[in-house]
């Protein structure tokens, strides 16, 4: 064996893995996303991306995972070299770093406002008042410190979860939050789905027919490519698959581990979590108090106001409303803790690997990063907008494409199948073996290449753009492209992906 870290149980691996992939983006990212681009139309991409991507590409991960974290690789750039022994290969693995730590960046911010208002609900400190404004000010006014003291107080957790390694930081932590994360969200499915109609003079505002709004489908919507691509970012960003971040937690699985039933439980628990529970809480309870109109208006204006303004307005309306506000915002900070610390491992895993770094080093200067790279996120609007775009969507489609030819193609799927099966506890449908082959390669292909000729310009021109937040968009791809070449340089310098080649 060559000494790295392991999984001290089955049931935390599983629920860490769960945890990486339940965070924001369930219940806050999905929501919107599904109400803005038509709630049922959207559903229809997001089931045909789960079965022909995700699932097949959260197996293919664990497998490359495992596969090099038994020969001393726990990142995607070693990972890649064992898997195409290439020049060209440990520099394509740049991305399964780049990208988690990019996402963190603005990730662990917004986490830190979960925090905030858990605080705020508990103690009723926006009750009474103008949501939007509380929110405002919290953020950008007289509230800015305090904002700032939660974002230093998250910062804090996540770096002594991170310190104390695989089993007694990340472990532990995934034990104790997902449970409670599970019963959080079970307390307020029960009492939104028990909630009815709360205008009696407004029947038709029925939570059930909130719920009926996320599968009834505008079939005309599915000519938008933009509705695709959204749909397969969202499964990705779910999943956390085309991140690197499950390669690097699978890495610390022995050689005959499972990956198979493994990866279907997590991509289980991470659906369960997505659709059951996220899909019976926001956008019902919208549709309740504020109508089919307003709620699609507000999901597009953006998730924070649907669950910092809007959630809280109606949780304002409730009865023992503090506690359910508490759950809810008690909830999402879990979620983002469990993710934020997963998306930080690829790069400190890479310092460890490649360059024999304690872990206590690797933690100190990674998250020393991610508090100076977090500072224009807090200065700037847009500059998150940017960074979740390329980071959390593009990008993550991109290196999935990349992953899949490799290891189908280069690798080969013989191999890669035998990978996937080997101490499987299920027996793995012989149909992914050609979904894997040919269908998941040319269905991210051809979603590339459709968004792009449909709407690439626009996006990669900043068309539309407010004249305020143009500095910091190009500040935040000016961001991108120094992570890039950073790792770059730091791939090319290390003696031991040298002395593989």
């Amino acid at each position: 064996m060559n000494g790295r870290e392991h999984w001290g149980t089955r049931l935390g691996l599983v629920l860490a893995m769960a945890g990486n992939a339940v965070g924001l983006g369930n219940f806050l990212r999905f929501p919107v996303q599904a109400a803005s681009y038509g709630g049922g139309a959207f559903m229809i991409p997001y089931f045909i991306a789960l079965i022909l991507l995700g699932i097949p590409l959260m197996w293919v991960e664990w497998a490359m995972g495992r596969y090099g974290g038994v020969r001393g690789h726990g990142t995607t750039p070693g990972i890649f070299k064992l898997l195409w022994p290439g020049r060209l290969s440990k520099y394509l693995g740049i991305l399964g770093i780049a990208l988690p730590l990019l996402v963190v960046i603005y990730y662990v911010y917004i986490e830190s406002w979960t925090l905030a208002y858990c605080f705020f609900s508990a103690t009723g400190t926006y009750s009474g008042g103008d949501t939007e404004q509380f929110l405002e000010s919290f953020l950008w006014g007289g509230g800015h410190a305090k904002a700032y003291l939660f974002f230093c107080v998250t910062i804090a957790l996540n770096f002594f979860v991170v310190y104390r390694g695989i089993s007694r930081g990340i472990e532990i932590l995934a034990k104790i939050a997902m449970p409670t994360l599970f019963l959080f969200a079970i307390i307020l499915v029960i009492r939104v789905v028990t909630l009815g109609a709360p205008d009696p003079t407004r029947p038709e505002r029925h939570v059930l027919s909130g719920l009926a709004f996320l599968w009834n489908p505008d079939l005309k919507e599915l000519a938008n490519w933009g509705v695709w691509l959204a749909a397969t970012g969202q499964v990705f960003f779910t999943l956390s698959i085309g991140f690197g971040v499950i390669q690097t937690y699978a890495s610390y699985l022995r050689e005959k581990d499972d990956v198979a039933l493994s990866g279907l439980s997590t991509a289980s628990t991470n659906e369960f979590a997505e659709v059951v529970l996220s899909g019976s809480l926001a956008i019902p309870l919208a549709f309740a108090f504020f109508g089919p109109i307003a709620t699609r208006q507000i999901a597009e204006s953006g998730a924070f106001n649907l669950g910092f303004v809007s959630l809280p307005l109606i949780f304002d309306r409730l009865p023992i409303g503090m506690l359910f506000g508490t759950l809810w915002f008690g909830l999402l900070f879990f979620a983002g803790i469990t993710s934020s610390v997963a998306l930080t491992q690829p790069a400190i895993a890479f310092l460890e690997d490649e360059f024999g770094w304690p872990r206590s080093k690797a933690t100190i200067g990674v998250w020393s990063f991610i508090f100076l790279a977090v500072q224009p996120v807090i200065l700037g609007r847009g500059f998150l907008d940017e960074l979740d775009f390329w980071a959390g969507t593009a990008g993550v489609v991109l290196f999935a494409a990349i992953e899949i030819i490799l290891f189908s193609w280069v690798f080969g799927m013989k191999k890669g199948w035998a990978e996937i099966t080997r101490g499987a506890d299920i027996k793995v449908p012989r149909i992914f073996y050609y979904i894997l082959k040919y269908v998941t390669p040319v269905y991210l292909i051809g979603l590339l290449v459709g968004w792009i000729s449909q709407q690439g310009k626009d996006v990669i021109t900043l068309a539309g753009t407010p004249p305020e937040q143009l500095v910091w968009k190009w500040g935040a791809r000016a961001l991108i492209l120094a992570v890039l070449v950073a790792l770059a340089v730091l791939v090319a310098s290390s003696k031991r992906l040298k002395g593989e080649e």
